[in-house]
């Protein structure tokens, strides 16, 4: 980022400011320029919302934007408050301005009019406007802006300070205006260019859907799948193709106890490219009172190669274990070949298992007279459904009795769809949230041939055409003309210019990004190409868009990032419906490359609140291994040593070196003062983050619950800064690990307390929260 004096008038001002404890702040406020193309975005570094409630003041805002009601009522009593100092004409005149400027923080371009994009530069106090709206302002109300700064550091300061430009229509429009007009106040609510597609998701020139990701989970082997138990937990399993299983809970902590563990039973290797392993793993749809998992994988009994289905029994123990000597064979099916192995295991919302098979291997489905997927006498290239129900004594499985082979001489009663050539990751939609809307439809990729990749909607007792066709074309071409075929085609084909080997994904039906409800979102594994299609839901017909990360600012939120790892394995969706994939660096089931990536939309989120979950507590037996990122460099994931070389006034202690109990100490070798503070962040900025108190000789976080900026003030004093620009809740700022205790809550104060110890407050240790609710603050 580029900064500039406006001239040479302001850089004099500066020189001979009467208040050098000011200059820091008034730094903080000089106009920016910015480079880079602008993105909605709020003062949390979130995307805007549209508010559950509309804005009663703020009115402008009420359908897109930063506020929800409760921040309008906020904004609403501080115009109030201002407005007191007026009588009826002042009112008149001014009370437009005051109230325009306020609810700012509410427009969806609020980062950027306060130059908060770019979280490492200081944020303004006030928004940017526009030069004529400016010197409008400055002729009819200049005396309002001390009004405006009144509740920034010392009142009397800023009386004296505004007054000495106030008189001067330059240095306050120097002071107040944003050089970009496109995005200053009020040109950016009216810019026809910005607002045209506000709140949709971003496509660049080419109409590709730009999104973001969130690094969830890395260090794995080939992931192959992710589930989740629906129990409450908001965990996920995780199968890696080597055959372990390992299980992440909300906070995204892994036990390092494996879930399971089938590494001496699977078959694989470590070249690149081998189908053959673990393949997937499905939960009992009432996991909590059946518990019981199955699981499809590679096996060589008697140097034969096979594909196993079995079913394990939950550790009457552990709930994050299952009982390794509970293996039950449900279901064996001999591979001719090593590759084509299918592997796809998921329950319906009928209750049923259903098993998706490979056509055997080799290339072409070379095997008899029309192949085994066309051969309802084989099991291979099929969809199998069956009923693992009440199977504790007698067969392991039974058929459901509309099945649509059921009868047919010579079937398979098991077969639910044929015709399939090697379906790889399938999925069931939920549904609209709303109307309900698809629910129980499956998806399924199917990895082509030569030529074409699809994906198909499976339907009882469908024939999905292989070897007759790959995708929409004929492969043989003396089955495709068979009138008799009555094949079922695909919703989608591409060629193979767009990728190699189809990777299926998921219809997103999750809370927190609106904007992609009902878009369908898959994957390449060989090209990493992410894409996406949509239901026209007049004609039924489906439209392609490709997905490409997101350019420029449009991904700079935290956490968030434009980049991933190529070979796209796997799909998942967790608990409440948030989209992931996992894909790997390296195609080896022995590389620890595999990364797992949360699907997310920067151009819209959901309102604050609405998508809230609070995970029921799990029992873990073992240790937690944290997560960190793997784009994050070593340096900065220990962020007490970023901070402590940011600068003296905010000062993070190391632990001390040698032998003996160490105490806490600060600068000097001083013992640290009960109540010091500090701000933790991912960043390792100096001027903003998660704020942790130092109480009884160890660090803990403060829950947001009534904390105020007068609260952040005090903490931002006490690190040598003025003022609290911005007090961020929920832990936008970063949320401490579980190890970390949470020392205050519900913290009032005043403003002129020494340290938040001396304000309002619970008992130390004592709240009614959690990391969730960590609060930050960004100083200046």
């Amino acid at each position: 980022m580029t900064r500039h004096h406006s001239d040479l008038v302001h850089q004099k001002f500066l020189q001979h400011a009467i208040f050098p404890k000011l200059l820091p702040f008034i730094l903080l406020l000089l106009p920016q320029a910015w480079k880079g193309h602008c993105h909605p975005q709020c003062l949390d570094y979130k995307p805007p919302f549209e508010p559950q409630q509309q804005l009663v003041f703020c009115k402008d805002y009420t359908k897109f934007g930063c506020c929800d009601l409760q921040k309008d009522e906020e904004i609403s009593r501080k115009f109030h408050s201002i407005m007191k100092n007026f009588d009826s004409l002042g009112s008149k005149t001014c009370g437009e301005y005051i109230r325009s400027i306020l609810c700012q923080e509410c427009s969806p371009y609020a980062a950027h009019l306060y130059d908060a994009e770019d979280a490492n530069t200081p944020m303004r106090v006030l928004p940017g406007l526009c030069g004529d709206y400016c010197s409008s302002y400055w002729l009819q109300c200049r005396y309002t802006l001390s009004l405006l700064l009144e509740d920034m550091g010392n009142p009397q300061q800023f009386a004296n300070w505004t007054a000495s430009i106030e008189e001067d229509r330059n240095r306050f429009c120097d002071f107040l205006e944003l050089k970009d007009k496109q995005y200053c106040y009020p040109n950016v609510l009216t810019d026809a260019e910005l607002n045209a597609n506000l709140g949709l998701v971003r496509e660049d020139p080419k109409g590709c859907l730009e999104v973001c990701l969130q690094e969830v989970a890395n260090g794995l082997r080939n992931p192959v799948a992710m589930i989740h138990a629906n129990d409450g937990s908001h965990r996920f399993f995780v199968a890696e193709q080597l055959g372990y299983v390992w299980v992440y809970l909300a906070n995204g902590s892994r036990i390092d106890r494996p879930f399971l563990n089938l590494t001496q039973a699977v078959l694989t290797s470590p070249w690149a490219g081998d189908e053959r392993g673990f393949l997937c793993i499905a939960l009992h749809p009432r996991f909590t009172t059946v518990r019981k998992a199955y699981v499809y994988y590679s096996v060589s009994v008697k140097k034969e190669e096979r594909i196993r289905i079995s079913e394990f029994t939950l550790s009457a123990h552990d709930d994050n274990q299952l009982d390794h000597s509970s293996e039950r064979t449900i279901l064996e099916v001999v591979e001719p070949a090593s590759n084509h192995n299918g592997g796809q295991l998921l329950f319906g919302h009928d209750g049923y298992l259903y098993i998706f098979t490979g056509d055997g291997g080799r290339a072409g489905d070379p095997f008899g007279k029309f192949g085994n997927s066309q051969n309802k006498s084989a099991l291979l290239g099929k969809v199998l459904r069956i009923d693992v129900d009440n199977n504790d004594e007698g067969v392991s499985y039974s058929i459901p009795s509309d099945n649509p082979f059921v009868g047919e001489q010579g079937a398979k009663p098991e077969i639910y769809a044929y015709g399939v050539r090697n379906m790889w990751r399938c999925s069931i939609d939920r549904g609209d949230p709303v109307t309900g809307a698809g629910r129980g439809r499956m998806f399924c990729g199917d990895v082509g041939q030569n030529k074409y990749e699809e994906i198909d909607l499976i339907v009882k007792g469908g024939n999905y055409g292989w070897r007759a066709k790959e995708g929409f074309s004929c492969y043989d071409r003396k089955l495709c003309q068979n009138s008799s075929l009555d094949d079922i085609l695909p919703i989608f084909d591409y060629p193979h210019k767009l990728g190699k080997s189809v990777t299926g994904g998921y219809i997103y039906r999750g809370c927190e990004m609106p904007n992609l409800n009902g878009l369908y979102i898959f994957g390449d594994f060989m090209s990493g190409r992410l894409m996406s299609l949509k239901e026209n839901e007049a004609n039924g017909e489906w439209q392609y868009n490709e997905i490409c990360m997101g350019r420029d600012q449009t991904c700079k939120f935290p956490k968030l990032i434009n980049s991933y790892y190529r070979y796209i394995i796997s799909f998942a969706e967790d608990e409440a419906g948030e989209l992931y994939f996992l894909s790997t660096g390296v195609p080896s089931a022995t590389a620890r490359s595999g990364v797992i990536y949360k699907i997310v939309d920067p151009s819209r989120r959901a309102p604050p609140g609405k998508c809230r979950i609070k995970p029921l507590p799990v029992k873990i037996k073992g240790k937690l291994i944290h997560f960190h990122p793997k784009e994050v460099p070593d340096e900065i994931l220990w962020t007490e040593e970023k901070q402590q070389n940011a600068g003296e006034s905010n000062q993070v202690n190391k632990r001390p070196r040698g032998r003996g109990r160490g105490r806490k100490r600060g600068r000097g070798g001083k013992r640290l003062p009960s109540g010091s503070v500090r701000l933790v962040s991912a960043d390792g900025l100096s001027d903003r983050g998660r704020v942790e108190i130092f109480i009884r000789g160890e660090w803990g976080t403060v829950c947001d619950d009534l904390f105020t900026k007068r609260a952040g003030t005090v903490v931002c004093r006490q690190l040598g800064f003025m003022t609290a620009l911005a007090v961020m809740k929920r832990a936008a700022l970063g949320e401490a690990s579980s190890k970390v205790r949470i020392m205050l809550d519900d913290v009032e104060c005043e403003g002129g307390e020494q340290s938040l110890l001396e304000c309002k407050r619970s008992k130390v240790g004592k709240h009614n929260c959690s990391h969730e609710e960590d609060v930050g603050v960004i100083c200046g």
